[in-house]
């Protein structure tokens, strides 16, 4: 157990450094970025000190709205909830980090990834992932994204498995089973006994979100779009809200063990649409751009 307290420990402190290299690209990116930084903390299910998080918000010319939190929070938990947390008993631990990037130009896409550790009772594991989700088909941008994944994650065997699972789970189950953009990687309840071997796993390949993404920034945030772009942007933005709320396991963690409410839905966009029986013009980009949402393999 004392092994496991330091690794505890290590993954915490390492999940807060690399919050602050996230927030230097988001910055560097955009030179008009404004950042909200909150340190929060929360109560656990008895009423006891449970630890707390930094939330950090972004808004700027480049970036509509961001966010890029980490927390570390422990104590009881609900024990209807712990049944379904997969541990045991009614005590957990978890921390981690969450982030969510909606940039204002429906050329570049939305970006979401989050890579924590979880222990509740005797068991403990490691999850997380990242996902792309675009507004416009530029389906280089969606092969390069899936690519640098494919390399970080296939000296360990586990591309196809995760990105399979990614397929599976960021799904609008109750809109004919359309994903929420075009995938990446997602894996859960992640450990092979060996704490040493896992968590320089999951530190060795969170480190590849900045080159997966900010590059499609760099290449895309200064293209002219149309009233037609932002309105589809819009429109699957709506999406993207049905998904968060309805079916995010994110979500519900941080709602079930009394988290901060609003970092917790700072993964909602700025704005969105909701429109009736919604279809893009025939013969559009943004018709072109529906096909997409739905599993392919970006490698070949």
């Amino acid at each position: 157990m004392k092994n496991l307290e330091l690794k505890k420990s290590e993954f915490h402190q390492y999940v807060r450094a690399l919050q602050d290299e996230i927030t230097k690209a988001l910055q560097s990116y955009d030179s008009n970025i404004s950042l909200i930084e909150d340190a929060w903390e929360r109560l656990d299910h008895k009423g006891n000190p449970g630890g707390g998080g930094i939330t950090r918000a972004f808004t700027g010319e480049i970036i509509e709205n961001a966010g890029v939190n980490t927390s570390m929070v422990f104590g009881a938990i609900d024990p209807a909830f712990a049944g379904k947390l997969g541990g045991t008993g009614d005590q957990m631990w978890a921390a981690g980090i969450s982030l969510i990037i909606h940039p204002k130009n429906p050329r570049v896409p939305t970006v979401h990834a989050n890579f924590r550790m979880i222990q509740a009772g005797e068991k403990f594991w490691f999850g997380g992932g990242a996902d792309l989700t675009p507004y416009y088909p530029h389906v280089e941008d969606f092969q390069y994204f899936h690519d640098v994944w494919k390399k970080a994650l296939t000296p360990y065997g586990h591309y196809e498995a995760m990105k399979a699972e990614c397929d599976k789970y960021f799904v609008n189950t109750h809109r004919n089973n359309e994903m929420r953009g075009v995938g990446g990687f997602f894996f859960d309840h992640f450990n092979t006994t060996d704490i040493e071997s896992d968590l320089a796993f999951i530190k060795d390949i969170s480190k590849h979100f900045i080159n997966s993404y900010f590059p499609i920034v760099q290449k895309r945030m200064n293209e002219e779009w149309t009233t037609a772009d932002e309105d589809f942007q819009l429109h699957r933005r709506g999406r993207y809200v049905e998904f968060n709320l309805l079916h995010d396991r994110g979500t519900m963690f941080g709602l079930k063990t009394n988290g901060r409410t609003d970092s917790i839905l700072i993964s909602l966009p700025a704005r969105a649409c909701f429109s009736y029986k919604y279809k893009p013009v025939a013969g559009s980009v943004h018709e072109k751009m529906m096909e997409y949402y739905y599993p392919r393999d970006w490698n070949k």
